[in-house]
């Protein structure tokens, strides 16, 4: 009897595929969207302290919700879903020192509220993120350091608040 290797492939190929869609798996991104919708309007509060951190928060924010939501940003009068964003002051401490007592790696902490609103729903969120990274032993922290620790803290906590949302959507 002659084996026939196109036609096992083909058999474990369909097998394998109908163990994976019974099982009823659906990435997270599925349930946060049945939360939040198609269409988004984000808005962050401007910190009259800090308005640099906000760009860089809108920034990562707008390009979180296309990525890992799979969704369009618009205008407030035909969102489905919007997403008021606050931003409070990132701190910064100490978590490595050298030898001779100098700090070489800090960790910046930052926390997002965020409120969503969509049809009749309100409801907030808190979100953190936290980044560490290294400096040059008795150095200040320079603008590019404390701007890349904000950008990647942020979207650390955004990546928590979608856990959050999808955490939701799959209760549903």
């Amino acid at each position: 009897m002659k084996k026939h290797p196109h036609f096992l492939k083909l058999v474990t190929f369909i097998v394998s595929l109908l163990l994976v869609s019974g099982c009823g798996y659906k990435p997270s991104s599925k349930y946060a969207r049945s939360v939040i919708g198609s269409k988004i309007h984000t808005h962050v509060v401007i910190s009259a302290l800090d308005p640099q951190n906000t760009v860089l928060i809108k920034d990562a924010v707008d390009s979180a919700i296309v990525e890992i939501f799979h969704a369009s940003l618009t205008d407030k009068s035909h969102a489905d879903t919007t997403l008021n964003f606050s931003l409070t002051p990132p701190s910064y401490s100490p978590i490595q020192y050298n030898a001779q007592g100098y700090i070489i790696a800090y960790r910046a902490k930052i926390v997002l509220k965020i409120a969503r609103e969509s049809k009749n729903i309100k409801k907030t969120y808190t979100a953190r993120g936290t980044y560490d990274f290294s400096v040059v032993p008795n150095a200040v922290i320079t603008d590019q350091e404390r701007f890349d620790a904000i950008k990647f803290s942020a979207i650390k906590a955004i990546a928590s608040f979608v856990a959050q949302v999808s955490a939701e959507g799959s209760q549903l």
